[in-house]
């Protein structure tokens, strides 16, 4: 894999410090040099036991991290990463693989990885990817928890709550609520929550088929919503509560 500088609009989020994880020496040395001269901070490792290390003692703003390594694998790391109670449990991931199989994606994401990049990459592709996962990132922590009902959602940790206790999300569902979640109440096309990633873009009509089994979650009686309303003809809306503070005891 050949890493050619590309000087060319550079990432707005400078002071981002990003973890490069990767068994092969040469694409860690390429990566971190490449990064470093779009303006990035980059730390290495060979492994996730360095890497977890590293994350101990360092905050980082995004992890680029290789699939297959010896010993715990990439996938592996992140779904350990994501149930940790550790705060870097968040930190956006962009997973690096040689695997084209439709399965290992899956797998992947359902580990919660953010985003996928094929080897070998275009170096001008992996600057967009990692700027727009940093942009949307950031615009999540900015837009903070969101009740609705019994129902807290953490947009940054992607967590869904009632009464304080978890519930079980898909990938898909997560990234549906987030999308609705941000719109703070507004309506939010049919068209803009099938084309929310580019990289799984989904029908209309499957993006319907997500709204009935995200509302079998959230509502009481899924016929008749009171928070996951359809706006007929446009799209859809999440009715939101202001988020009460706790009461002082």
């Amino acid at each position: 894999m050949t890493l050619v500088p590309h000087h060319a609009g550079a990432p707005n989020a400078k002071a981002a410090h990003i973890l490069v994880v990767d068994d092969d020496q040469r694409i860690r040395t390429l990566l971190s040099r490449y990064l470093t001269k779009q303006g990035y901070l980059v730390s290495a490792a060979a492994d996730t036991k360095e890497a977890s290390v590293r994350m101990r003692d360092l905050a980082f703003d995004l992890i680029v991290l290789d699939v297959m390594m010896p010993g715990e694998t990439g996938t592996a790391f992140a779904a350990r990463l994501r149930k940790s109670a550790e705060p870097l449990r968040s930190a956006p991931i962009l997973m690096l693989t040689a695997l084209t199989e439709t399965a290992d994606r899956v797998e992947g994401l359902e580990a919660g990885v953010d985003d996928y990049l094929a080897k070998p990459f275009d170096p001008r592709e992996l600057s967009l990817r990692i700027a727009s996962i940093l942009r949307r990132a950031r615009r999540i922590e900015s837009a903070g928890p969101k009740r609705f009902g019994d129902f807290v959602f953490d947009p940054s940790r992607g967590e869904l709550l009632r009464g304080g206790a978890a519930v079980r999300l898909t990938t898909r569902e997560r990234d549906l609520l987030r999308a609705l979640a941000e719109s703070d109440g507004a309506l939010v096309s049919r068209q803009t929550l099938a084309q929310r990633d580019p990289e799984r873009s989904a029908s209309e009509r499957s993006v319907d088929v997500e709204i009935a089994r995200l509302r079998r979650k959230i509502e009481t009686d899924p016929n008749a919503p009171r928070y996951l309303q359809t706006i007929r003809g446009h799209g859809y809306r999440l009715l939101l509560e202001p988020l009460r503070a706790s009461r002082q005891k």
